[in-house]
This record gives structure tokens, sequence and C-alpha cells, in this order.
């Protein structure tokens, strides 16, 4: 069991691991050895997720979620297996994370009558400042 927070934890089964060859530059050993992981987690199946996190989580994934609900995390940052599945676990429970806080409603408001004329009496002494700065005439 993987705990993302108190309330949502996933399962081991629900997510998939697949190695692949790292993309880059590399060297000698860079084709013979399958260091950079694909993590593949079934989102839109999962039981942990409510429908509300479903659609959170489909909104900030982008394009890391497929169509029919799978989000698929790709991790070559290190060069060892164990680092890069690390990488992308962490990867996918920061998204989970992020998408677990509800957003605060926002509600529309009207400015108050005072803050109005507040705002309306200083554009007026700032336009009456800048008046009295232009040049000085000489009157006979």
């Amino acid at each position: 069991m993987i705990e993302v927070t108190p309330y949502i934890s996933l399962s081991d089964n629900e997510i998939e691991e697949k190695f692949i060859r790292s993309p880059g530059a590399g060297g000698q050993k860079v084709n013979k050895t399958a260091t950079s992981v694909q993590l593949r987690f079934n989102a839109k199946k999962s039981s942990a997720l409510t429908s509300d996190l479903f659609l959170r989580l489909k909104r900030l994934a982008g394009q890391r979620m497929t169509n029919s609900g799978v989000i698929v995390i790709t991790a070559h940052k290190y060069s060892t297996q164990k680092q890069n599945r690390q990488d992308a676990l962490q990867r996918l429970v920061n998204l989970i994370r992020k998408v677990a806080i509800v957003p605060k409603v926002r509600r529309k408001t009207a400015p108050t009558r005072g803050s109005n004329k507040r705002r309306l009496d200083s554009k007026r002494q700032k336009s009456n400042i800048k008046k009295g700065r232009g040049r000085l005439r000489k009157f006979d």
C-alpha cells in the first residue's frame, strides 16, 4: 500500500511499471540496460479515487493522462532503475496530493460604496497633481 494522504492510499497492484531504454546521450551502457521507468496508473478504475478527485486529476494531469483514464509517467532522470522508480512514484503521489486539496469556491463580491468613493477621490487628487505639472506661462 502506498499512502498518499491519510484518506487516500493506492494498492501496489494498481500501479504497473515497465522498464525501457533511456533517451538521450549515454555511452556504451545505454544500449544494454533499461534504466528508464514508465509508470502506469489507471485512475479511472482506481477504487481509491472519487469521481471529484478523478475529474480534478484529469484536469491537472493534462497530456500525462490517456483518453481511457490511465496516467503515464516516464522517469529517466537518474542512471539506476531504483532511483527512477522512486522518482516516478513520488511524482504520481505528488500529483494526487495536489488534487486531494479541495479548491476554495470563489464568490463574486461587489465593491462597497465607500471603497468606490475613496478610489474615485484618489484618482481625482492624482489628476489635479498631474495637471499642476504643466509649463508655466507668463501673463502680461
